[in-house]
């Protein structure tokens, strides 16, 4: 049963979202933002200095966390808010590691003089508590330093295994403020996490925070499996399996651990995705030959056909209102992008790059699609719904299937070593100048991010 969790704002504003978390009521504050918080947002870039302490504590006694004692807890939440808003790219900020912890009393009064000559533009500080029961309390505050200010609070109690979410909220909120951009840090990656030899490679499908940490495997490897998509309210992931030769199609449930078989063929299946309202399942399926797209109900049922051309036809991905379905064809002679409606009509090709284009997938902004361009090279590619605006955001040997943030901002793919054929899971900002590899704990391909956690 999820928990009900109240994310306070200000004064007495409360939103009430559902969650595996329960909030804790942050100690009252002014939390009026200053006049010209816009011009704060509009005016910070590359070079805002944050400054993010090492969490304070009212005692240092044991957690049942991972990070042992609150004094450690309290670093390692601010640890990793750092990681988060360094990753990003549009922020500097200074880690704990090399600033001086401040102590409780100062949290919600900070010594605005002492950070202004350290250089600081911003101060994300805040407390941990241990609860009990063993349930830790965070509470996160953000303030402008030039204007000795409060930008914004929040807080949260979580059980102890859930620590790094609080974490990863604290740096939404200040990504959000600061940025003027929708959160995404607190969200999770399906991938298909690969080991063994290329001959008897295994494949199983596997989970993990967007940064990396959090991982978990959920199939065995028995089976291969391959191309996992979150479901749009985060309860479910779909992918593709093969059983003694036989493709399938799964719906795996989050909650219960469990999976339901959703459509077995003995034709080959590939790519399902789903419709953003989670009732429908977009797949392709090869008959003589021939590949066409298909939709049907994601509860199960009769299927649609929404493609009937010459060649091979692999679905994409709907844009976020459902209305179009981006999807690749070679009906032209090779890979291309092309886009219909979602019922199969209005057909049309949209990129005209020279060399091949694939595994295109639509921003939840709805003004990028992302495309594995391959000439010479595979390289993640950004073009704007109706072709135009072509940019490159990767330049290495195999870059491919390119999946987005929750907010638009940032991709994840996976790139493939030359020479050694090994695959890794990597992200880039849509500049394509923040780039960094995700750890896994063998070789990774087939990310999918998931939408902002609930």
């Amino acid at each position: 049963m999820l928990a009900k969790m109240k994310l306070l704002f200000g004064a007495g504003i409360a939103l009430t979202v559902w969650s595996p978390t329960v909030m804790a009521q942050v100690p009252t504050a002014s939390d009026s933002p200053p006049e010209n918080v816009e011009e704060v947002v509009g005016t910070l870039g590359n070079d805002a200095k944050i400054a993010i302490p090492a969490f304070a504590t009212n005692a240092d006694v044991p957690t049942q966390t991972s990070a042992g004692t609150t004094s450690a807890l309290g670093f390692s939440v601010a640890s990793v808010i750092y990681s988060d808003l360094r990753n990003n790219g549009l922020f500097k900020p200074t880690g704990p590691g090399s600033l001086p912890k401040p102590a409780l009393g100062q949290v919600q009064a900070p010594d605005y003089g002492s950070w202004q000559t350290r250089g600081t533009d911003m101060l994300l500080q805040g407390y941990v508590r241990a609860e009990a029961g063993g349930n830790v309390t965070v509470g996160c505050y953000l303030y402008d330093v030039s204007l000795g200010q409060q930008l914004a609070k929040a807080g949260w109690t979580v059980p102890p295994g859930e620590w790094r979410r609080a974490a990863h909220k604290c740096a939404d909120m200040a990504y959000s403020r600061l940025s003027g951009e929708n959160p995404f840090f607190d969200s999770r990656i399906a991938y298909i996490a690969e080991t063994g030899p290329k001959d008897r490679r295994m494949k199983r499908l596997a989970v993990m925070d967007s940064d990396g940490a959090g991982h978990r495997y959920l199939t065995t490897g028995q089976t291969t499996a391959l191309t996992p998509r979150y479901s749009p309210d985060y309860s479910k992931i779909l992918y593709m399996s093969y059983f003694n030769g036989s493709p399938r199609i799964y719906i795996y449930d989050l909650a219960s651990n469990t999976q339901r078989l959703l459509l077995q063929s003995k034709h080959p299946l590939f790519a399902p995705r789903w419709s953003p309202d989670g009732k429908w399942v977009l797949y392709s399926m090869a008959i003589a030959g021939n590949t066409d797209i298909y939709k049907m109900p994601a509860a199960g049922g009769s299927a649609v056909k929404l493609t009937d051309s010459p060649g091979i036809d692999i679905g994409g991905s709907f844009s976020p209102d459902g209305s179009r379905i981006v999807f690749e064809s070679d009906r032209s002679g090779s890979q291309q992008v092309y886009v219909m409606n979602a019922d199969g009509s209005g057909q049309k090709r949209i990129s005209f790059f020279g060399g091949r284009s694939a595994t295109p997938e639509w921003s939840p902004r709805g003004d990028q699609i992302a495309f594995t361009h391959i000439a010479g090279n595979f390289r993640i590619a950004v073009m704007d719904p109706g072709g135009g605006s072509l940019r490159y955001l990767t330049d290495s040997w195999q870059d491919e299937a390119p999946t987005w943030a929750p907010n638009g901002r940032v991709l994840q793919f996976f790139r493939t070593t030359r020479g050694s054929g090994k695959t890794g899971v990597w992200q880039v900002d849509i500049t394509g100048k923040n780039e960094r590899r995700l750890e896994t704990p063998g070789d990774g391909s087939d990310p999918a991010w998931g939408p902002l956690r609930p």
